[in-house]
């Protein structure tokens, strides 16, 4: 059946949207069809039977139809009762997780996506996952009320703190979709944005051995130069000197700071390292506590890196 009749919908890619788009077409087409048609009669009815000039007043007309008023129940009624049992049938087949779904750790928080894998392997913003497999996202929020929502794959859940939500997919199209935060989540919510990435079984497992061992074979400044960038932090804090929504961290270290409260001080490896798993203890001035917590993110070798990535901007 093909899905993409309506312009609406981006290209089925999951085994989802063969529920989720004859629904969908039917909702849209129904709609548009009692919508021309109750306007037509209303159109045509009030030209029809308009009040003319002289004429005599109307009598009493009828009280009721019975006939019509069935009509008019029994029809909505069967209609309500089609999309109830047919959307019924797809929400439960994305409830029920199958038993053989490899399980990936989703958490969200202001203003990225995590993803940890059960081999050891993270990432940040992009979701590697293999063609023709179940995929179980256990998901949950360090802040607030997040959405995970892949279009392309007719998925789409509330990501809640303090507890965890599932959903599962299964994409049959290699290719990188885009993902995005449906829940409004502050100032930079519509920058919230991520990729799943669909890649052969090959790929997959290429891609898995090679992330299990990142920064293998790189100097500590180099691979934190590219844990800047794969985990956001580019996206608050700029190295060019241009402030952001954070300050830019171009050669701050050696520097002296000022903050909200407290006494300035120099930035150094305790600081920087305080910074990136209390980002509220110290608020330079002119900025506001937005930073989101690494705690549980970064391992000690990714902290290292990143500090040592910051000092060679001083250099």
């Amino acid at each position: 059946m093909d899905t993409t009749s309506i312009s609406l919908l981006p290209p089925p890619v999951s085994t989802f949207a063969q529920d989720v788009d004859p629904l969908f077409n039917f909702l849209v087409y129904a709609s548009l069809f009692f919508f021309i048609l109750i306007t037509t009669g209303v159109i045509l009815f009030a030209i029809k039977y308009r009040r003319k000039k002289g004429a005599e007043e109307p009598g009493k007309g009828p009280s009721h139809n019975t006939y019509l008023e069935l009509t008019w129940m029994i029809i909505p009624t069967i209609l309500v009762l089609i999309v109830f049992f047919w959307g019924f049938k797809g929400f439960m087949k994305m409830s029920i997780v199958p038993k053989d779904a490899m399980e990936i750790k989703v958490t969200a928080q202001k203003w990225f996506w995590s993803f940890d894998y059960p081999e050891g392997a993270a990432a940040v913003n992009e979701l590697v996952v293999p063609v023709d497999k179940s995929v179980k996202l256990l998901m949950s929020s360090k802040d607030v009320i997040h959405s995970f929502f892949v279009p392309a794959f007719r998925v789409k859940r509330d990501v809640l703190p303090n507890r965890y939500t599932i959903a599962w997919f299964k994409a049959v199209k290699e290719g990188e979709y885009q993902l995005f935060c449906a829940e409004y989540c502050g100032t930079k919510h519509s920058e919230m944005l991520g990729k799943v990435r669909v890649v052969s079984d090959r790929e997959y497992k290429e891609w898995l051995e090679k992330s299990s061992a990142s920064g293998e074979g790189m100097t500590p400044s180099d691979y934190g130069a590219k844990l800047f960038v794969s985990k956001a932090c580019i996206t608050c804090h700029s190295v060019d000197g241009k402030p952001g929504n954070g300050p830019s961290l171009l050669g701050i270290f050696g520097e002296e700071t000022k903050f909200t409260t407290g006494p300035p001080m120099v930035v150094d490896e305790n600081y920087i390292r305080e910074s990136i798993l209390e980002p509220r203890a110290k608020i330079v001035i002119g900025y506001q506590p937005i930073m989101p917590t690494y705690q549980g993110i970064l391992k000690d070798k990714d902290l290292d890196a990143l500090i040592a990535y910051l000092k060679s901007l001083s250099e």
